[in-house]
């Protein structure tokens, strides 16, 4: 049974477009609305567009007005109103695009955003580049050889160990103020990531190195 979601938030528009097809539930925050419009997206098929509407236009979109959730809370962005909503509908496997590029104090937040969700919520961003997601403490990447790979302390990992990566680690500490694990590569298809305490975000790259 299909369970994911695919949210559009507004940073840099995606350069391409995933399966709809994948999806139970599509959704956009009313920034990432516009770019979907330039995008030729069939915004007919969005299930909700929410968002404090600081960036909306409503020029000629009243036509879909019945799919506005009105988020005014200014205590809290847009991705993070629509990460409640979607958790309110009961799902859990979230995949976001437009979480970087723009300005970079978004990019930041974005991820302190997944974080706080990290317990309940399963989010993974895509960019040009990248796929990027928080994991657990035991964690297995498949179909990754020659890709790159980077590890990143959110803000510290403790006891690090992998396998299938170019440059090992063996129960050693990444910490964001002195030591990260960025820039490595696969040279094996399945990469094994442990680590004991702390938080962990794995970026995969899309190209082969």
């Amino acid at each position: 049974m299909r369970d994911k979601v695919l949210l559009f938030i507004n940073g840099d528009a995606p350069k391409f477009l995933p399966d709809l097809q994948e999806y139970t539930l599509i959704a956009c925050t009313d920034g990432a609305f516009h770019y979907l419009k330039n995008l030729n997206f069939p915004v007919e098929k969005l299930d909700f567009i929410s968002g404090d509407f600081d960036s909306h236009s409503g020029a000629d979109e009243s036509v879909y007005e019945d799919k506005f959730i009105y988020t005014p809370n200014q205590e809290k962005t847009d991705f993070h109103k629509a990460l409640e909503i979607i958790l309110e509908k009961g799902f859990k496997n979230i995949d976001v695009f437009g979480g970087s590029g723009g300005e970079q104090d978004h990019f930041l937040g974005n991820l302190t955003v997944a974080y706080t969700f990290k317990e309940d919520l399963n989010i993974k961003f895509y960019d040009e580049f990248s796929q990027y997601y928080f994991i657990p403490k035991h964690f297995m990447l498949k179909n990754v050889k020659n890709k790159l790979i980077s590890l990143y302390p959110f803000p510290n990992a403790e006891n690090v160990t992998t396998k299938g990566l170019e440059w090992t680690l063996n129960r050693e500490d990444l910490i964001i103020t002195s030591r990260i694990g960025t820039r490595n590569f696969a040279v094996k298809d399945e990469v094994l990531i442990e680590y004991e305490n702390g938080d962990l975000l794995v970026f995969v790259g899309k190209k082969d190195l």
